[in-house]
């Protein structure tokens, strides 16, 4: 039997273990692939589940809520991997929006429960997240910055699917005498 308040809570525990390292804020946002069917053990994009998605949009969200990040959801790949925001992100970002409705067979289990879920949802059709969880393996890297950094969950799966989480970083630039810390600069001697 499928137990979603353990999917919640695994869901909520991912986050909140993503955002001890990332540390998200208004200003950033954080992409979610999920398979619902990976979730309860069926092979990705093959047996979505509803009451799976809303178990992990739910969780999603109060913790969106509580830290104030901004969410993406991603599509499948019938979408394009389309995301799901809010029209708010989708104009704090400067996204552009696109026309479809994400259903369970097109879209996903996840990003079709988003959709009805969210006050004002649109679709964009790319972002550069600051962070990301991907549940399933569903290919979240084209939607995270250039400089992802792997973060290790100490649970490395919800229900079934495979956990992979990432913050980004800015890029590091320079040469040998680069300088990454702002350090004090000592005086030179005028002598």
């Amino acid at each position: 039997m499928l137990d979603l308040s353990a999917i919640a809570k695994v869901t909520r525990q991912v986050i909140d273990e993503l955002q001890q390292v990332a540390r998200l804020d208004a200003d950033q946002m954080l992409v979610i692939g999920a398979s619902s069917s990976e979730v309860i053990g069926e092979k990705i994009g093959s047996a979505g589940s509803t009451e799976v998605a809303k178990a992990i949009v739910e969780a999603v969200l109060t913790a969106r809520n509580e830290y104030g990040f901004h969410v993406a959801f991603q599509c499948c790949e019938h979408l394009n991997r389309a995301l799901v925001v809010e029209r708010a992100t989708m104009k704090a970002f400067g996204l552009e929006e696109v026309t479809v409705v994400p259903v369970p067979q097109a879209g996903g289990a996840v990003a079709a429960t988003a959709f009805r879920s969210l006050q004002d949802p649109v679709l964009v059709e790319r972002i550069q997240a600051h962070a990301g969880i991907d549940i399933g393996d569903t290919l979240i890297g084209m939607h995270l910055r250039p400089v992802a950094v792997p973060v290790r969950p100490t649970v490395k799966s919800i229900g079934q699917a495979h956990v992979t989480m990432a913050r980004t970083r800015p890029k590091l630039i320079g040469g040998a005498r680069a300088v990454y810390i702002l350090q004090e600069v000592p005086e030179k001697d005028s002598d």
